[in-house]
């Protein structure tokens, strides 16, 4: 098998480029006093986030809210075995708690707290600024064929594959 220099090698670029956005949000939201938030964190919370926001336009107010954790998990793509440890830490870092589920004696639902509400806008705001900097100089279209191809490198890498 032919060896590629790693600047054409699919995952070096791979690798390197999610540990160099990773490195950056990571500054960013130290730098805006946001370092209890983890990059490992964001989609718990985008997921929890577009949740509340559909229970406000639902009219859910005052109703119990958050999302089983096995819902969380699906949600933000990360393991069942892996969901309950973000939680805890999540919870550990003040951005969410757990409550029961009524219906379901084993069950527990994350909820964001008023932290993880307050939160928010501010880090959408240096996902925003981030993003308009680390993918500066590429176009529109471009960047929908990058989210394809992601999607699909994610889809296929979820399916068993053979050793």
């Amino acid at each position: 098998m032919k060896h590629l220099p790693p600047e054409n090698d699919i995952f070096f670029l791979i690798t390197r480029a999610a540990l160099s956005v990773t490195s950056t949000l990571k500054k960013m939201l130290a730098k805006n006093k946001l370092q209890q938030v983890k990059p490992s964190y964001l989609g718990a919370l985008m997921c929890l986030w577009t949740n509340a926001s559909m229970d406000e336009i639902l009219g859910k107010l005052g109703t119990e809210g958050g999302m089983n954790l096995t819902e969380l998990g699906q949600c933000a793509g990360v393991e069942p075995s892996t969901i309950t440890g973000l939680v805890d830490r999540m919870e550990t870092d003040g951005l969410v708690y757990r409550s029961n589920v009524p219906e379901d004696r084993r069950a527990l639902k994350a909820n964001l707290s008023e932290k993880g509400y307050a939160i928010q806008s501010s880090v959408l705001g240096i996902l925003d600024k981030m993003s308009q900097q680390i993918f500066a100089g590429i176009a529109p279209e471009e960047m929908e064929i990058a989210k394809k191809v992601l999607r699909k490198v994610l889809e296929n890498s979820s399916k068993k594959l053979e050793h």
